[in-house]
């Protein structure tokens, strides 16, 4: 099969509740994944694409990440993101900031203007302000309720969860990848999950781009995102098959989420164990899809 010229992925989280309506999502989800097929039909790198995609979905407040953020057990929001340029083999990410619209830019800005990878707490909201990153002018009007949640999940025992995610190959072949959450609901103050961290959540290199979306703690003891890239890359298994494999590990531990990837070669696969995905995908040559339940998408 002839290589896809560019491809793109997002998701708005796994875990979503069956029986809730999640049209608003689809819509969204829909619309976000054409404009951004413009942007890579149009000649965009990956890394500025996943980068938009991510942004609006953090704006929009449709899902547990950016505006959709939910309070820790203190009752404010903390939020964490991360960008990877597969191209260059550059990172940038921040966790547990405060009132930043769109934490992925906060990311982007570590990436591109510091030598450092992460920054996090008062630091990562000190050089937002810095580089004249949107803050949240008054948090108790900009938070809100994403689709398909309620006051109730907060109390959940289990933990509800969200986070949202895009990775892209451009039509130069090079592949990128972005993630951002408000975390887990009822988190502790400082508690910060798989998002941020590169490797875990995050990760992009010349061969494949991951983003992970689920139970931050499983994921990080499983390292999710690059132990598919290095499967891929070692030739051990297939994209789907890594896939498979390391979500396999995540349950083990007893986690439950989801992941959307992609290879150089234009393969995708967007797979999960929870009860389902809102995710959006477009390949070259073939139409957009978007679901949130069913059963999980194979690789192309």
């Amino acid at each position: 099969m002839k290589k896809p010229d560019y491809a793109l992925l997002l998701h708005g989280g796994a875990g979503p509740t069956p029986g809730r309506d999640y049209s608003e999502v689809e819509a969204h989800l829909g619309f976000l994944v054409r404009e951004g097929e413009k942007m890579l039909r149009g000649g965009a790198q990956a890394v500025d694409t996943v980068e938009a995609m991510v942004r609006e979905l953090e704006l929009s407040g449709l899902y547990v990440a950016g505006r959709g953020s939910a309070p820790n057990t203190e009752g404010y929001v903390e939020l964490d993101a991360s960008i990877m340029d597969g191209n260059s083999g550059l990172a940038g990410s921040v966790a547990a900031v405060r009132d930043i619209e769109s934490p992925v830019t906060a990311a982007r800005a570590v990436m591109d203007n510091t030598p450092h990878v992460m920054l996090v707490g008062a630091g990562a909201n000190h050089f937002c302000e810095q580089q004249g990153i949107a803050l949240v002018a008054n948090p108790a009007d900009w938070y809100r309720l994403p689709v398909g949640v309620e006051i109730a999940d907060f109390d959940d025992e289990e933990g509800g969860h969200g986070t949202v995610g895009a990775v892209a190959l451009d039509c130069s072949g090079n592949l990128a990848s972005a993630t951002s959450t408000g975390g887990l609901f009822g988190k502790l103050p400082g508690r910060v999950g798989d998002t941020p961290l590169i490797g875990s959540g995050t990760w992009a290199d010349q061969h494949v781009a991951v983003s992970c979306t689920g139970i931050g703690e499983c994921f990080i003891r499983a390292n999710v995102a690059h132990s598919i890239a290095m499967q891929v890359r070692l030739g051990i298994s297939t994209l789907e098959e890594a896939a498979a494999n390391c979500l396999e590990e995540v349950a083990y531990m007893g986690g439950d989420g989801g992941l959307i990837a992609i290879d150089r070669e234009g393969n995708i696969c967007l797979p999960w164990n929870s009860d389902g995905m809102k995710r959006a995908s477009v390949v070259a040559g073939q139409p957009p899809e978007v679901h949130v339940f069913g059963q999980p998408s194979k690789g192309v």
